[in-house]
């Protein structure tokens, strides 16, 4: 039998907001709420029904999925959109019966057994070289954070006193109550959600299976990085609560500018001074690379300010793999300055000399401009 439409099962358009979705089917859920119709298995399908199109659609990407390609979106999944178990009703009707019923107790995480919580991601901030991009490095850091309690253990209970179940949810962490035809279920407020009671706290963490300290790690930071790299060190974050999984530590790269050297993905580029008489003669000159060789870079005759010469793979190391980029060497011709007598003197008979074929671009020019204009007026 062909699955109904989910737009259809909560009564909105395709265009319905979020405030729309869930207006609708908070609406319908009061109807069919199993609670209010016990023993109605008409009830109990459509509640179904309208579970399972709201966890699709109130998810941006299974919407998003689902608009395109329908029900066949989630064919491969081997169970549709999660069914109506209990674990999936009390995730999807938290939300909902919070805006009509208020809280009972507070909110919160769902924890694992024994009220073990995962550790906070942490982010650091390292500014390196483009030398260092280029070599790679074997960084020493320290990192304030979190670390598991050494006198407790992480358990956060006194050394020799254990933790106790919680009694009202039975280690759970989470209770039922019920509103009227309703039963909904929230986090327990007698152990906030951990399943568990400390009655001895640990003095050193206060109860909490932490401590805070500087922790010493060490980075490798790979050739070729650039600059916004993101380096996960897994488990390296805060200590989980009372024994739980620990965060990851995400070190984020900045890249010092460089005096000589800019940086376009793997490709370098550096501007080069040259006198005019070495770019009218020609010659040569050497540069540094940043792998700390000379490099020399010839130049023809007439070579004009702003031409480019690339050194093939002197540029920065592509991120894990064995290619280089490549090196642009720009050279940018210096006018004199500060001439003696006898320079401006050569200078000025060299300009008697001159004629369009020595500067060709600059007869040419104002030879162009000069039709130009004549054209405008004449027409």
């Amino acid at each position: 039998m062909a699955k109904r439409d989910y737009y259809e099962i909560l009564g909105v358009v395709k265009s319905a907001s979020e405030s729309d979705l869930k207006a609708a089917f908070r609406k319908a859920a009061m109807v069919h709420h199993p609670d209010r119709n016990p023993g109605n298995k008409e009830a109990e399908t459509k509640f179904k029904e309208l579970n399972e199109a709201y966890q699709c659609l109130s998810d941006g990407q299974k919407r998003a999925a689902y608009d395109r390609f329908g029900h066949a979106a989630f064919e491969q999944s081997g169970g549709g959109q999660g069914g109506f178990g209990a674990e999936g009703f009390a995730s999807s009707m938290a939300d909902i019966f919070d805006d009509l019923f208020g809280g009972l107790g507070g909110g919160g995480a769902r924890r694992g057994s024994g009220g073990r919580e995962r550790g906070s991601d942490l982010r650091y901030n390292m500014e390196i070289t483009l030398e260092e991009a280029f070599r790679g490095k074997n960084a020493a850091i320290k990192v304030p954070t979190t670390v598991t309690c050494e006198t407790c253990a992480g358990s956060g209970a006194k050394p020799g006193a254990k933790p106790r179940v919680c009694a009202p949810c039975q280690g759970q962490g989470r209770v039922r109550a019920q509103q009227g035809f309703f039963a909904i279920e929230r986090t327990c407020p007698s152990c906030a959600g951990r399943g568990q009671v400390i009655d001895n706290p640990c003095a050193s963490c206060t109860g909490s299976g932490r401590v805070t300290r500087d922790r010493s790690l060490a980075v490798n930071i790979p050739q070729g990085v650039e600059d916004g790299t993101r380096i996960r060190l897994t488990g390296e974050g805060e200590a989980g609560v009372r024994g739980g999984p620990s965060g990851d530590l995400y070190i984020f790269l900045s890249i010092k500018p460089h005096p000589f050297f800019q940086r376009d993905g793997a490709d370098l580029y550096c501007q080069v001074p040259i006198s005019m008489v070495q770019a009218a003669l020609g010659g040569d000159f050497a540069v540094h690379t940043l792998e700390g060789v000379e490099a020399t870079v010839k130049i023809p005759e007439g070579t004009q300010s702003g031409k480019q010469f690339k050194l093939r793979g002197k540029g920065m190391p592509v991120l894990r793999t064995r290619d280089f980029g490549d090196l642009y060497i720009q050279a940018r011709v210096e006018t004199p300055q500060n001439l003696t007598r006898r320079q401006r003197e050569l200078l000025g008979e060299f300009e008697a000399e001159s004629s369009n074929k020595t500067h060709p671009e600059s007869a040419g020019f104002f030879s162009k401009m000069k039709d130009f204009f004549e054209n405008i007026s004449k027409s």
